[in-house]
């Protein structure tokens, strides 16, 4: 994947690269700016603590075990990730299951619908054919988000508090004309609500 910086419709500039391990740091600092609620969006629980090893287990399989892409913006430190967005493979390799999260002063401003493009792209590009991820019923700017790109959204037949999202790969990424009004502040998890 290409390093690129993109304008959101707000005009703020944000750096688009792949995920990496030198990003744990940045991570953290981006779980502790999260309001409870959109930590809950996020995990479909509430979760007070990351889960450190699962963190640094996940960046360490990157790129091998998934696409990974954050977002970020110049901080007094560096940088801030201002979002991230990454898509595990399955147990059947040719499927993922995505994750998204956005900065609450992000919300709105089309970097949901900027990180969710990139990573279709990437998942595409690597020869996946399905990408899949669980949302929160109450998630309803994550709901749009994904309807908006192009997903198959259905209630999930176990649990009916969550929806199954699920897109076919191989097409330029739908949704190229803007995310739909609102954004999405969080999204879906990994692993059924894994920290």
């Amino acid at each position: 994947m290409n390093e690129f910086d993109a304008t959101l419709r707000d005009g703020r500039v944000v750096h688009v690269r792949p995920i990496a391990p030198a990003d744990e740091a940045e991570l953290l600092q981006a779980f502790e700016r999260m309001s409870d609620h959109a930590r809950y969006m996020r995990f479909m629980h509430v979760v007070r603590e990351p889960d450190l090893e699962r963190l640094r287990s996940l960046l360490a399989s990157f790129p091998e075990a998934g696409v990974g892409v954050v977002a970020t913006v110049p901080a007094d430190d560096g940088i801030d990730i201002v979002g991230s967005a990454i898509a595990v493979v399955a147990a059947d390799p040719t499927r993922c299951e995505f994750a998204i999260t956005v900065a609450s002063r992000f919300a709105g401003a089309g970097l949901g619908s900027l990180l969710m493009r990139t990573l279709i792209d990437e998942a595409a590009g690597r020869g996946l054919k399905e990408m899949e991820g669980f949302v929160l019923t109450e998630n309803e700017s994550m709901l749009r988000l994904a309807k908006y790109l192009g997903f198959r959204i259905e209630s999930d037949p176990d649990d009916g508090t969550v929806r199954t999202c699920r897109l076919a790969l191989g097409a330029p990424a739908p949704g190229s004309g803007g995310p739909p009004a609102g954004g999405a502040a969080a999204g879906p998890t990994t692993a059924r609500g894994s920290a």
